[in-house]
């Protein structure tokens, strides 16, 4: 089942499969989403989703949505 992403501030919608990983997701799109570790840990990839705060290198779109928003975070120290 397809889900729709859009991703905010850019604007940017794409569609995505659900268990897809958010970064594979967005770097589909052409969004980037700053990373570090990649395991979750440094939280450089932190994304809002659905109202929490996610880290998208360890999150996979959710099943039971037909479209999801995903809000970036601007970090200047990343």
């Amino acid at each position: 089942m397809a889900v729709r992403v859009h991703f905010l501030p850019d604007n940017v919608t794409v569609d995505a499969e659900v268990g897809e990983s958010l970064l594979k997701v967005a770097a589909r799109a052409d969004v980037l989403i700053p990373t570090g570790c990649l395991m979750g840990s440094c939280h450089a990839c932190e994304v809002e989703m659905a109202g929490e705060d996610v880290r998208s290198c360890i999150t996979a779109i959710p099943p039971g949505q037909a479209e999801i928003t995903i809000n970036l975070f601007s970090d200047p120290s990343w």
